[in-house]
């Protein structure tokens, strides 16, 4: 399951997230975003846990929960809107 990250400490490291979500069970990738210009995180990220039960354990344990000074807002991920121009 595709897991979004939202309210990240700009100085979070991915190694910190990633020690957060094991908690609950195997995680498979972590991806904090960042902008491509200046190379700083925009906040958000995703985790990728294969387990669709350890996933959804983690979403109700972590959303809310301060890490790095932040309250975590954790979901399922969802498949990005079409871009209309």
């Amino acid at each position: 399951m595709n897991i979004f990250v939202g309210n990240l400490n700009y100085n979070l490291e991915e190694e910190e997230l990633q020690t957060a979500f094991a908690e609950f069970g195997e995680v498979s990738s972590v991806k904090i975003i960042k902008d491509k210009y200046s190379g700083r995180a925009k906040g958000f990220g995703f985790v990728e846990m294969p387990n669709a039960e350890e996933a959804n354990a983690a979403i109700g344990k972590l959303d809310g929960t301060e890490v790095g000074g932040r309250a975590l807002k954790v979901n399922e991920a969802h498949p990005p809107k079409p871009r209309t121009y």
